[in-house]
């Protein structure tokens, strides 16, 4: 039995990967913002197990961490979770930029370091789920953007440092997918949502059980994904 940490399990893709691996009898670990959230995550999934530790404040990892009982091994860290907030360069408060920053960028670092030696035993796997904008920036999407180009050279250094340790580095980067941050994302752009047009959240779990269960052979390093529609 594999073990996998997943971060935004709630849902969109982090929901839909956390589904297929339960289903498939592996064990999920699921981190949550606080215990109010924990106890919904392990209703929601039965037979999971939960992790407290707050997203958007990274420097408070570690402790939370250390109050709780850590899996011994990990097969797998899946950084599924992220959030959003447009505007432009001239409108942007640092408020906003750390909101992002920290949950899309400095908390996946923490993660990491934090859960290294686990990976480590296990030959690990560390799957940074992106974006499109990680690879391309356009106008209102420069903070957000720039935690995700962050996060595609965290992946990048990652995987060249813990080669030599057996840990494999994934990062994948879906378009636009049908889910409550699309939503978000559309009302803030003052647009219609239809989740029809966008890929759905399956279709990623496929694409990163795909690379996760690649054979040891070889590795994926970066995966784009765009709606077929």
């Amino acid at each position: 039995m594999s073990t996998h940490l997943i971060t935004g399990a709630g849902s969109g893709i982090g929901a839909a990967v956390a589904r297929r691996l339960l289903e498939r009898g592996d064990e999920i670990v699921l981190l949550a913002r606080d215990a109010g959230r924990a106890k919904e995550l392990a209703d929601l999934y039965p037979g999971a197990r939960t992790l407290v530790g707050d997203l958007g404040n990274p420097d408070r990892l570690s402790w939370a961490f250390g109050q709780q009982t850590m899996p011994e091994r990990l097969d797998s860290l899946l950084h599924v979770a992220g959030v959003v907030e447009l505007g432009r360069v001239g409108e942007l408060t640092p408020k906003a930029w750390h909101f992002q920053l920290n949950a899309n960028l400095v908390a996946p670092a923490e993660i990491t370091r934090l859960m290294l030696p686990q990976l480590r035993v296990a030959h690990g796997h560390v799957i940074f789920v992106n974006s499109g904008a990680g690879l391309q920036a356009h106008a209102e999407w420069g903070a957000y953007a720039a935690s995700k180009h962050g996060l595609k050279a965290l992946a990048d250094s990652l995987r060249h440092e813990e080669h030599g340790n057996g840990v494999r580095v994934t990062s994948v980067y879906p378009g636009r997918t049908a889910s409550p941050m699309q939503a978000k994302v559309h009302q803030q752009e003052g647009k219609e949502y239809d989740p029809a047009k966008w890929i759905d959240p399956e279709s990623m779990a496929t694409t990163i059980l795909m690379a996760l269960d690649l054979p040891r052979d070889a590795e994926v390093n970066d995966l784009t994904v765009r709606p077929g529609r």
